[in-house]
């Protein structure tokens, strides 16, 4: 039986749903560990997930955990934050055994810092990549031949069900909630080809200012298809992709628009892998974001 209470030096913290907080504490809990998310990201993360947060006896946010179902048998976790003060005395350990209880009978896909990697590790996640975290002053994009028999343009209302399917066929489960709320709040470009919907990537405020993802595509060729336009509407303002694509003609393309690697995390899975076992399955070039995956 899992202790719903946490002694943090001199006095005690109780679990609680995140959905008891105060967004702007869980502002302040961010801001404490330096990550970018504002108020209306927290917004977004409660709206499409579940989580857990540590109060004090005032009401003060202490640390928080989350995942995100999709489907009945997967779920990313995210947003787990350990201010040094919960991590020092194991807190860290206590929230991810509560989300492990909460997720129990499901596959778990997460990305994690240079600090919690070793707390993953001990509770059997497995690594599978780096992603990189690119970010900056957005430059105008390099000009590209456009793709064989393609058209590109702008993200329809009517596309909804087919970019959901390639969503799932990229990574191997129904993220149909996520992507409604994510589609919301982005401008989106997608490439059709014969009819057929082959790239998508979309691109909605977070942070310091945009974040690229989620970015789908079959090729290199097709990725930078679609991003391009949204990278040229944002030139000259603060612009993140979050991509394990470290090598060829897509990580070529978003370091020549002033995007270089920031920060790392990896990419690491409980029960199955992240990645579809389909040969065919489009490739994922981007990221919502590192939180939800």
């Amino acid at each position: 039986m899992l202790d719903d209470t946490f002694l943090l030096d001199a006095f005690t913290v109780q679990l609680r749903d995140i959905m008891d907080a105060d967004l702007d504490a869980l502002h302040v809990l961010s801001l404490s560990v330096g990550w970018p998310h504002r108020p209306e990201d927290w917004e977004l993360l409660r709206e499409v997930g579940q989580g857990v947060v540590a109060l004090d006896p005032i009401g003060r946010v202490y640390g928080s955990a989350m995942w995100f179902p999709f489907g009945d048998d997967f779920a990313t976790v995210g947003m787990v934050i350990t201010p040094p003060r919960l991590q020092a005395n194991g807190g860290g350990l206590w929230l991810m055994r509560h989300v492990l209880a909460r997720t129990q009978g499901r596959s778990i896909g997460l990305h994690a810092t240079q600090a919690a990697h070793r707390l993953y590790l001990s509770l059997g996640f497995v690594d599978e990549r780096i992603v990189h975290q690119c970010q900056g002053e957005a430059m105008m994009p390099p000009d590209v031949a456009p793709p064989t028999n393609a058209e590109v343009r702008d993200l329809q209302p009517s596309d909804f069900a087919a970019l959901c399917e390639l969503d799932r066929r990229a990574r191997g489960a129904d993220r149909a909630n996520l992507l409604a709320s994510l589609v919301t709040r982005s401008r989106g470009t997608v490439l059709f080809r014969e009819g057929n919907l082959e790239a998508v990537a979309l691109c909605r405020p977070f942070g310091r200012g945009s974040v690229v993802g989620p970015v789908i595509a079959a090729t290199d060729e097709d990725a930078i298809a679609a991003v391009r336009p949204l990278v040229a509407a944002h030139a000259g303002t603060f612009l993140r992709i979050d991509t394990g694509h470290t090598e060829g003609e897509f990580a070529h393309f978003v370091s020549q628009c002033g995007l270089p690697v920031y920060d790392s995390v990896t990419q690491m899975s409980l029960g199955r892998p992240w990645t579809p076992p389909a040969a065919r399955a489009p490739a994922v070039y981007a990221l919502a974001s590192h939180t939800t995956g």
